[in-house]
């Protein structure tokens, strides 16, 4: 029988268990994948503990962890069109990726490149795709400067990249022992805390043009008085307070053009996903406190032997 991991029940890690599940069965517009990498994300921790995105439905329990995957598709659903079994895919998982076999909806799923691992590949859809939607929703052209509160975590690594690729120049808030590392990114680094706003004034001596907030709070208060256009100022952590600075929500588009994007980006050498640890299903649960503690540099990703 199949391998998952799972939450039983809200909670902490005693709600954990690696269980036997059957493989589930495709629906209309979906594809059945058996998964070879998963990658883990602070949400999955936050889901079970009872976080629920907005709009969504209750978990039905047991939940698998997990929300991409990269793997092989083993059988398609009715109305498929692009895809056939065999076919190498990533995206975003509608039955977790913890698992030897997920569904994933085709609007989401992307043809895997063949220079592009599926370790890699399963790095992609959350982090890199949310930091995708982020830089074009900026619409910045090159040249301009982007400041990324945040830039040593998931998503400001991926910003980062990007935004380079793009042609901005970036400004990246992260801590001390992230400095080196965002800068090996060619970001120029600046310290969190009190007196932001001054530090990035003194980084950034002709502006921001815009602000990818990954950190939300106090530190989202203070660069946004850096805009003169608070319409350039967009927040993934903040979604509650960035409308009343005159900002808005990262708008995620969720679609396979975007995978396409950012998988090419990774082809050509221009977004490093950072795989920094992998884990066999069977140690998920380390995986999961890795990034459940908080300090993890890069991505960390389940492998699943074929």
């Amino acid at each position: 029988m199949p391998k998952a991991y799972v939450f039983t029940r809200h909670g902490g890690p005693e709600t954990e268990s690696l269980v036997d599940r059957p493989p589930p069965v495709p629906g209309p517009g979906q594809l059945l994948v058996a998964v070879r990498a998963a990658g883990v994300n602070p949400v999955d921790w936050k889901l079970r503990e009872g976080y629920r995105r907005p709009g969504s439905a209750p978990a039905e329990l047991p939940a698998v962890f997990g929300s991409e995957a990269a793997g092989v598709i083993e059988a398609v659903g009715p109305d498929v069109e692009g895809f056939a079994v065999g076919d190498a895919v990533f995206g975003s998982t509608l039955t977790g990726g913890y698992a030897e076999y997920t569904l994933l909806p085709v609007e989401v799923t992307a043809h895997k490149p063949a220079a592009l691992s599926f370790t890699d590949a399963a790095a992609l859809p959350v982090a890199a795709a949310t930091a995708y939607d982020a830089v074009r929703q900026a619409d910045l052209p090159a040249g301009a400067t982007l400041l990324i509160t945040g830039a040593g975590g998931g998503v400001g690594v991926a910003a980062a990249q990007i935004a380079r690729a793009f042609g901005l120049r970036v400004v990246g808030t992260a801590s001390e022992g992230k400095k080196e590392f965002v800068a090996s990114l060619g970001v120029v680094h600046v310290a969190p805390g009190p007196r932001l706003a001054e530090r990035v004034r003194a980084a950034a001596p002709d502006g921001v043009d815009a602000v990818l907030d990954l950190v939300g709070g106090a530190d989202l208060k203070a660069v946004a008085e850096l805009l003169a256009d608070r319409t350039k100022l967009i927040s993934a952590a903040d979604k509650g307070t960035v409308p009343t600075l005159g900002g808005a929500a990262v708008v995620r588009l969720r679609t396979a053009a975007v995978l396409d994007e950012v998988a090419k980006l990774a082809v050509n050498g221009e977004l490093d996903p950072y795989v920094t640890r992998t884990f066999p299903l069977e140690r998920a649960d380390e995986a999961l406190r890795a990034v459940e503690g908080g300090h993890v540099q890069g991505k960390i990703v389940i492998e699943v032997d074929a």
